[in-house]
């Protein structure tokens, strides 16, 4: 983790949004999601930023495993990061970060979506 270019969540997050948004001036809408998850990491590397992407998160109950959540990206061991190319953000895709938070016990999630012409974002705090 980069802790001394990036001391707080705040940066890491700016970081990623300006990131996503030169990927969709480079790209423009219309690509499956996998592609600008590739493209991201990309770009966040240019900006000597770390992102792993498909990060896998247990879910126990009581002790024991019940399932997982996959998140497309992890910044910095920090940020999660779930893409999407949909017309507009759903309730579901906010409970989606949500519980991606919980099983992580990270504290800020990103959500954008590629999809518009200009990109949409929003930042969810636990």
């Amino acid at each position: 983790m980069q802790t001394a270019a990036h001391e707080f969540p705040d940066d890491l997050t700016e970081a990623v949004i300006g990131s996503a948004f030169e990927v969709a001036n480079v790209l423009g809408a219309g690509f499956l999601e996998k592609v600008y998850e590739r493209a991201l990491i990309r770009e966040l590397g240019l900006r000597g930023v770390a992102a792993k992407p498909q990060v896998s998160f247990p879910v126990c109950y009581k002790g024991q495993y019940v399932g997982e959540y996959v998140a497309d990206l992890v910044v910095e061991q920090t940020v999660i990061v779930e893409l999407k190319c949909v017309d507009r953000f759903a309730n579901e895709h906010l409970a989606q970060c949500i519980n991606y938070l919980k099983a992580s016990r990270l504290r800020v999630a990103l959500l954008i979506n590629f999809q518009r012409p200009k990109v949409e974002w929003k930042r969810i705090l636990l």
